[in-house]
């Protein structure tokens, strides 16, 4: 069964991709459905045996590399992390596979669009079952690879090529630390298998695992969207909406948060990383967050809470709380899909225009989709009694748990990135669906929802984002929970903080996010309802022109790339080729190739001279070399083909002058 979970994605993208024409359109969507669903079925029993009885598995298929040096096997580990990460993967998968069929019911290119969701899945599979990095390396590349493929699924479109470009690109540097985190584990541990190199980590040099845990945490930054390297996310969503329900809300950009909660039992040893996890985390929610304040596209505000809510995930993992960060994670796959899935419905609806300022009124005609995107937004900013409440909350609890500077002040910035995250919750909420029409009338005559292939998704995932949380709560983050027994998270006993989030923190620190969510909202639809003027009065000042145009460009930090690091590195390549390519390069290769031959063959034909004395001179030479060759040893050689050779130089000289003179 294990394998079956592993295999039958795979299956189902190679017969959509390469019998697509045989099967068509029904087919290939049928055979990819029905795979993936079989697997989150056989994935939700693997949870329950494995999980829930706390009875690890482990598949081992074949030796993949057999050396002196270097020994690594084809296997897979089901253990209790491994499979709750199956768990929103697959579901999250199967129903934007059912959604897709409805969303891509048009487009031309079905099957080749189910071949990669499938393939996407079976990498994302890959990554999170592998029991080494070299296998995870291999998921980890796959699913930035599908990603290329799906956000430019549309390859017509000049912005969508460009934006998988980028996201390819951006990518590429946190792989490349990566690659040098897995170098520096061969070399210190001599092995890439997790239980080898999380064994011997108590043992290892503090900078040593500190040098690895900066290169795994550039890796996760750029695959979880970390600032500095987060601009590729939002261009992102120029691909197909399904294509960002799953990759871009509960999939890839999870990814680098559970490579850093794959390596607990590493970087629980270095108080450096974990640090630098808390800090980043908590500027990327508040970044983030401002930043969608001010996006007017619906799938760019929540690819911006997306990032905000995986900085939530980052602070999490550096409060040594992976627990908490694995709840919060499960939890956002659920209602940060059925919010991407609703806009895409909004979308649909709306002749494909993305930008929400031209909807209003929409709550009439789409009652659905109102309703699934306000439960959505609903556990987004943690409302009581919604999914993302028992998550979000307790990840800022656990920062004020601590006690100590540092996570005082990431309580203190997370909580003014969660008030971000209920404003433009709320904006979107409002012009989408509840201030007047603002947008062309033929869009309000053909605004419908969609057929069941795309209703029954947001409805299953809108009773995940209601009840999940309260379920499951107990089982991840409960006192008494046993889930996590088989220690595939690691928390160091100095780093345990359960106890003073649970009772230590006080009540009003407890309540005050909720509080400034609640009063933000009321403000915001106040300010919106009965004095809309004055925010159009404020944009038009000079100080609320410079606010909008900063935070539009984001910060400017795109500026800043292509400015000054884009154009160094576009020049110093200038240079390098200028110098290497077009100088040495051509100097050794073609061009001097071509001049020295030319050369070599003037000064061979000068040698016929039409002079018998010269001719006379060359066989005497030769003469003298047959002889004395039996009587040199090698040592001599070159001494002697030197003396032959400016031999021959002077006489060539001397012939020339001859020739000149003779010829005046």
């Amino acid at each position: 069964m294990y394998l079956a979970i592993i295999v039958l994605p795979i299956l189902g993208s190679i017969v959509s991709g390469f019998f697509g024409r045989k099967v068509g359109v029904s087919g290939a969507q049928l055979i990819t459905c029905i795979s993936v669903i079989i697997t989150t079925f056989m994935a939700t029993i693997g949870f329950i045996e494995v999980g829930l009885n706390n009875i690890p598995v482990s598949v081992l298929l074949f030796r993949w590399l057999d050396s002196e040096s270097l020994n690594v096997l084809w296997g897979f580990n089901f253990d209790s992390l491994t499979v709750s990460m199956l768990i929103p993967v697959l579901i999250v998968s199967s129903l934007v596979h059912i959604y897709s069929i409805g969303y891509m019911s048009h487009d031309p290119h079905n099957q080749r669009f189910f071949s990669y969701l499938s393939l996407f899945t079976f990498m994302m599979i890959v990554l999170v079952t592998a029991n080494n990095f070299l296998l995870m390396f291999v998921g980890w590349e796959g699913v930035g690879v599908c990603s290329y493929l799906l956000v430019s699924f549309w390859f017509t479109r000049i912005a969508a090529n460009q934006s998988s470009m980028s996201a390819f690109l951006t990518n590429r540097v946190g792989d490349c630390f990566l690659t040098l985190g897995m170098f520096a584990m061969i070399w210190t541990f001599g092995n890439l298998d997790y239980s080898t190199v999380f064994s011997l980590a108590p043992y290892i040099n503090g900078n040593i695992v500190t040098i690895i845990g900066i290169c795994l945490l550039i890796g996760a930054m750029a695959k979880s969207s970390q600032i500095g390297l987060h601009v590729w996310l939002p261009l992102a969503m120029e691909g197909p909406t399904p294509v960002s329900a799953l990759i871009h809300a509960a999939t890839m950009v999870t990814a680098g948060v559970y490579l850093l909660m794959r390596t607990s039992p590493l970087i629980e040893y270095s108080s450096t990383v974990l640090i630098l996890c808390l800090w980043i985390g908590s500027i990327t929610t508040v970044f983030s967050s401002l930043i969608g304040l001010f996006q007017q596209d619906i799938k760019k505000v929540i690819a911006y809470s997306t990032m905000s809510q995986l900085g939530m995930m980052v602070i999490a993992v550096g409060l040594s709380s992976y627990n908490i960060a694995l709840f919060h994670l499960v939890n956002h796959a659920f209602y940060k899909g059925l919010l991407f899935l609703g806009a895409g419905a909004v979308i649909h609806a709306v002749a494909d225009n993305q930008d929400f300022r031209k909807y209003g009124g929409l709550i009439a005609f789409l009652p659905l989709s109102y309703s699934v995107m306000l439960i959505a937004s609903l556990s987004l900013v943690a409302f009581p009694f919604m999914t993302g409440f028992y998550s979000k909350d307790f990840i800022l609890e656990s920062a004020y748990g601590q006690f100590h500077f540092s996570s005082v002040a990431v309580y203190s910035i997370a909580t003014i990135g969660a008030m971000f995250t209920t404003l433009y919750s709320v904006k979107v909420l409002y012009l989408t669906f509840l201030t007047n029409a603002n947008g062309p009338l033929i869009n309000y005559i053909r605004a419908h929802e969609g057929d069941v292939f795309m209703c029954l998704p947001l409805i299953i995932l809108a009773v995940f984002s209601i009840f999940f949380g309260y379920i499951t709560k107990d089982m991840f983050i409960g006192m008494a929970s046993s889930f996590f027994s088989d220690n595939s998270l690691f928390t160091h006993p100095l780093h345990e903080i359960m106890l003073e989030t649970e009772f230590a923190v006080p009540t009003l620190f407890k309540l005050l996010p909720f509080f400034l969510t609640v009063t933000l909202s009321v403000v915001s639809l106040i300010l919106s309802e009965f004095l809309p003027k004055s925010l159009i009065y404020f944009k038009l000042t000079r100080v609320g022109y410079n606010i909008f145009s900063f935070f539009n460009q984001r910060f400017l930090i795109e500026l800043f790339y292509n400015k000054y690091i884009t154009r160094f590195i576009l020049k110093l390549g200038g240079q390098t080729t200028k110098v290497l390519d077009k100088g040495s390069i051509e100097l050794l290769g073609p061009y001097g190739l071509e001049k020295g031959l030319l050369k070599l063959s003037k000064n061979l034909s000068s040698l016929d001279t039409g002079v018998i004395t010269s001719y006379a001179l060359y066989i005497l030479i030769g003469l003298i070399l047959y002889i004395l060759i039996p009587y040199i040893s090698l040592k001599d050689i070159s001494i002697l083909l030197c003396i032959i050779f400016g031999l021959l130089t002077v006489t060539l000289k001397t012939l020339s002058l001859n020739v000149s003179t003779l010829a005046k």
